[in-house]
């Protein structure tokens, strides 16, 4: 039952998930924290946060990492799975059909729509994310505001790489808390 609950956890959410990893980060979470309670929302966030610092997708990271929490290789590799497998099947099934209206006005305004109900999923992560990061659990409020504008400054004024932020935050974080 366990392989069946981690293929659902990360296949509806690649099936929703349009756009990539940061759609579907938001998605992920509610199955994993939310639905399956696998995960506390800290917990969560710590796992994004250093995933995050890897190289690579951000979802098959996360898969690869929940699955084997759950269910060791075996539940690392059908969370793997159900995390291409979406892609998979609608690139093989669909990708012709795209290409063959992609300058449609119908499907450039399917795009466009779908916009902002991935902002607003963003968002809510994110706010969720903020209140855990200032609670007793997570960094408290002097060290979320510290990271928080440091990288605010850091990735819009002085133009860093993500990469160094999420580095520096990381470092921050083992010297400090």
């Amino acid at each position: 039952m366990i392989y069946w609950q981690i293929f659902l956890a990360f296949f509806i959410p690649g099936i929703l998930g349009y756009g990539g990893g940061p759609s579907s980060i938001p998605l992920i979470e509610n199955e994993v924290v939310d639905t399956y309670g696998w995960l506390t929302v800290h917990q969560f966030s710590e796992m994004l946060a250093l995933g995050n610092a890897l190289p690579g997708p951000i979802a098959t990271k996360m898969a690869g990492y929940i699955g084997y929490e759950q269910a060791g290789i075996p539940g690392a590799l059908v969370a793997l799975f159900a995390t291409i497998a979406p892609s998979m099947i609608l690139m093989i099934a669909l990708l012709g059909l795209l290409l063959k209206y992609k300058h449609s006005p119908q499907v450039k305004k399917m795009t466009q729509l779908v916009r902002p109900a991935i902002a607003v999923l963003l968002g809510i992560m994110t706010v969720n994310f903020f209140v855990n990061s200032i609670s007793m659990e997570g960094a408290g409020y002097f060290h979320t505001i510290v990271i928080g504008v440091a990288s605010l400054l850091l990735l819009q004024k002085w133009k860093v790489h993500p990469a160094y932020v999420i580095g520096g935050a990381l470092l921050y974080g083992a010297v400090f808390l």
